[in-house]
């Protein structure tokens, strides 16, 4: 599944696409450039810090680890374990905390790095395509900022991540398929662990990339349920009624949507298929209530994964602009488009 994420190959634009976004991202700067590969990040509740996964140069581990970087300075610590796979880290909202998934439990993770670097070998050294892994050995682990005092959050058996937790920092919302292993829902439990409940109820099909909204009342997410891989947008309440589509296109795919900090409104990742050969990944605003939908980006490299700080006033994203020949992360001034 989301083989389709795997093309974010350049494409045409207009001359000026850099002025189109000027309206909304000024001061564009990267801030990663020691890696391989690196995306998803999340900025920490007070803004100097960032969370994200990166695959470090010269390991013995070719798959993501965690990482947390201080924006100012720009030094940065791994702060997972070292082994395995892992995805999808998240500051709790007081910063004391953070939480990712990860397989280092696995007891074939050494194997499958070296099954990696092998194929690479294979493929003259091409990383992985990005996508998402729907390992089964994957959990939700808490720990501080600094990766000590590690603890395990999820043992179901099956594939648990894509966790983030509620404004409040009482409870997370993830993804797993831990009662049907074709079918990924989404689910609640407290932030130790406890007290799960299932949110979505859907069949043979993948939902996740949950958030919940600045206000606590609505939680975002993405699903496949029209047609496989064909992601589209999906807001439901945090109590598990009013669920509604928010995006239904068959031809484009719609994913990563983020909260901006009025819970009014998202910050997603569309790429229109309707014409192979001229689709890309960019950024788009969206009115959540209205469905009033603004183009963000226009790079003709791939702009996916955003992320607004916690006063709406920085946008996070992974990008292969600039010609960059991997993903890394981009951080710029956001103004709001005008959409009242």
């Amino acid at each position: 599944m989301f083989a389709l994420l795997a093309c974010l190959a350049l494409t045409a634009e207009p001359a000026g696409w850099e002025m189109r976004e000027a309206a909304t991202l000024t001061n564009i700067r990267q801030v990663t450039k020691d890696f391989v590969r690196a995306g998803e990040g999340y900025f920490s509740p007070d803004g100097t810090q960032i969370i994200f996964q990166a695959e470090e140069p010269d390991t013995n581990n070719p798959f993501y680890q965690i990482y947390v970087m201080n924006l100012d300075t720009g030094r940065y610590n791994r702060i997972s374990p070292g082994v395995g796979k892992t995805t999808c880290s998240y500051f709790r909202p007081d910063g004391k905390k953070i939480i990712f998934a990860s397989t280092h439990l696995d007891p074939e993770a050494r194997n499958k790095q070296r099954a990696e670097f092998r194929r690479r070998v294979e493929e003259k050294g091409e990383t992985r395509r990005y996508r998402w892994d729907f390992d089964p050995t994957m959990d939700i682990f808490e720990s501080n900022p600094d990766g000590s005092e590690l603890k395990r959050l999820t043992t179901a058996r099956g594939y648990d991540a894509e966790g983030s937790y509620s404004p409040d920092g009482k409870k997370i919302v993830f993804c797993s398929n831990r009662d049907n292993e074709d079918t990924f829902e989404l689910y609640i439990m407290d932030a130790d662990g406890g007290n799960v409940r299932r949110l979505t109820h859907t069949k043979d099909c993948y939902n996740g990339g949950p958030f919940f909204s600045p206000d606590g009342k609505r939680v975002i997410f993405r699903s496949d349920r029209g047609k496989k891989d064909m992601l589209q947008l999906y807001v439901i309440n945090a109590d598990g009624a009013g669920e509604r589509a928010l995006t239904n296109d068959p031809n484009s795919v719609h994913w990563a949507p983020f909260w901006y900090k009025d819970s009014e409104h998202i910050i997603y990742t569309r790429a229109d298929y309707s014409n192979p050969a001229a689709h890309n990944f960019d950024l788009w605003w969206m009115n959540v209530d209205t469905g009033k939908k603004t183009r963000i980006t226009y790079s003709p490299a791939a702009d996916i994964l955003p992320a607004f700080n916690h006063d709406g006033t920085k946008l996070m994203w992974t990008s292969t602009r600039d010609a960059q020949k991997s993903s890394q992360l981009y951080i710029a001034d956001f103004t709001p488009p005008k959409d009242r």
